[in-house]
């Protein structure tokens, strides 16, 4: 006797539908689960059998065998107890083989027969689309499941409540999609007293995703501006959100069961392991580079994290991909991201302050951004000096715009770079664009390349510091409402880079 039951395995950000094939055969009682499971996985058979004593089914006395098929594809996670189940009571007769036939499943059991959710539901309902089956997920996923309208989404309770279904006692209901998270109120930008660049800088960047890194003392306020990034960004579109809800959700990080149009903001600790910031670990998850896919990622103290974390950004930072490769598995990660880094210019912090700093100025300088390698900061669009705001001008009236006007201004940028790059899959803002489409989109005049070149000679620009230069200025160009870059938008884009060697 034998059924099969149908679920997913995640390569990626990718569900791949995976025969759990269960046969019931002559010989000594057993359970055997084999098709390269993990632990987890193959723990599946105690809380499947603690699951069919709540239903008061035993297994039957004789060989109980489990295959996942195709069996040369890793199997993790414990999403795959509810297809087993059900794989199992169809080969003993209590489910009919055709109503398998029609649903893809996937869950955790609980030793009482309740399901518990697990990561994936998002991609496990585009592959049950494909496949034309209906999904069968937990109660608490369905929600997040059923944002893929073009699939009927199933969520049960228990282990019970699926076996009803199956056997057409009792129809599961179809769940509807979840709420959107509530997004909470960013700090605003008009809060912050002095550093007019420093918010200028914010808006380029958050126009046309340009990664920038701000160096100043302790207390100038770095993170306090990063805080206020997210108030500026404009909404994700709903393609945008949907790419990244499938990386949230594959990490389990989706909440709510709903999508945001909110970009992500993620800032991990200095701590973070390579493996934290690429992905990878147990089951090759994203990493933070991926969570933050179409949104910001923001690394403050950012010397202080280690030199191969940082080092394992720069291929990412060019391609928007990270393929995380392990003995056993190589996955390709989304990570479209925009670097936001804070830095100080030294251990101290106060290198300018010849009264604070310690006695290795000017070295110790040297010494702590050289942390920072010369090729990942040369992918920084804008290098900004923040210097200390003064008390005089913490007593004065803030004068500042309100984030809700240069999230204006940021949006109706964004929305003329998505008119020039429609013809041009992949290319979503100024940072994304090619020197080919520099050519066509951000051709200085005689004057502007005069004034580029000499920069060029004089800072030293490779010819990747060349091209984010008038990346920038296209952006500037474009928040101007100009459709030509002129040099007042490529002496602005230069100044925004730090003159001075940062890294070595």
């Amino acid at each position: 006797m034998g059924a099969t039951a149908y679920s997913v395995a995640f390569d990626g950000v990718e569900a791949r539908l995976i025969e759990v094939q269960a046969a019931v055969s002559a010989g000594l009682p057993s359970f055997a689960i084999v098709g390269l499971p993990d632990k987890a996985v193959s723990e599946a058979r105690e809380r499947v059998r603690a699951a069919f004593g709540a239903l008061a089914v035993s297994l039957p006395g004789r060989k109980v065998t489990v295959n996942l098929s195709p069996a040369d594809l890793p199997k993790e996670g414990t999403n795959f107890d509810l297809p087993i189940a059900l794989a199992v009571l169809g080969a003993i007769g209590m489910i009919p083989p055709d109503a398998l036939s029609r649903v893809v499943s996937m869950g955790e059991l609980s030793l009482d027969g309740r399901l518990a959710p697990v990561p994936g539901a998002l991609p496990a309902a585009f592959a049950a689309a494909e496949e034309d089956r209906a999904l069968i997920c937990p109660e608490a996923c369905g929600g997040e499941a059923a944002w893929v309208s073009a699939v009927t989404v199933l969520g049960a309770p228990t282990l019970k409540s699926v076996l009803d279904h199956l056997t057409e006692r009792r129809a599961l209901p179809r769940a509807a999609p979840g709420a959107p998270p509530p997004v909470g109120a960013a700090p605003d930008m008009a809060e912050v007293r002095g550093q007019e660049r420093a918010k200028r800088a914010l808006e380029i960047a958050a126009a046309g995703r340009h990664h920038l890194l701000m160096i100043g003392p302790p207390g100038a306020g770095k993170s306090m501006l990063a805080a206020r990034l997210p108030g500026i960004l404009p909404e994700l579109s709903p393609t945008e959100a949907l790419d990244t809800a499938i990386i949230h959700s594959v990490a389990g990080a989706l909440d709510h069961g709903g999508i945001s149009r909110a970009a992500p903001f993620r800032a991990p600790h200095h701590t973070a392991s390579m493996a934290a910031l690429a992905g990878g670990g147990r089951g090759a998850k994203p990493g933070e580079i991926s969570l933050a896919h179409n949104g910001v990622l923001f690394l403050d103290e950012l010397p202080e994290f280690s030199r191969q974390a940082l080092e394992v950004m720069r291929q990412p930072i060019e391609t928007g991909e990270i393929n995380v490769a392990r003995a056993n598995a190589h996955i390709r990660y989304p990570a479209r991201f925009m670097l936001l880094a804070a830095a100080n210019p030294c251990r101290c912090g106060y290198l300018a302050d010849a009264a604070r700093a310690c006695s290795r100025a000017p070295i110790c300088g040297a010494d702590y951004l050289g942390r920072i390698s010369g090729p990942l900061a040369d992918r920084f669009d804008l290098r900004l000096e923040v210097p200390a705001v003064g008390l005089d001008e913490l007593n004065l009236p803030p004068t500042g715009e309100p984030s809700a006007a240069i999230r204006t201004r940021v949006s109706a940028a964004r929305a003329r770079q998505s008119a020039r790059y429609a013809a041009h899959p992949g290319i979503l803002t100024n940072a994304d664009a090619t020197p080919s489409l520099l050519d066509e989109f951000a051709a200085p005049d005689a004057e502007g390349r005069d004034l580029i070149l000499s920069a060029a000679d004089r800072l030293n620009l490779t010819a990747r510091g060349y091209h984010r230069i008038l990346r920038t200025a296209r952006t500037i160009a474009d928040l101007a409402e100009s459709a030509r870059i002129r040099p007042n938008h490529i002496a602005e884009a230069i100044v925004l880079r730090l003159p001075f060697e940062i890294g070595r």
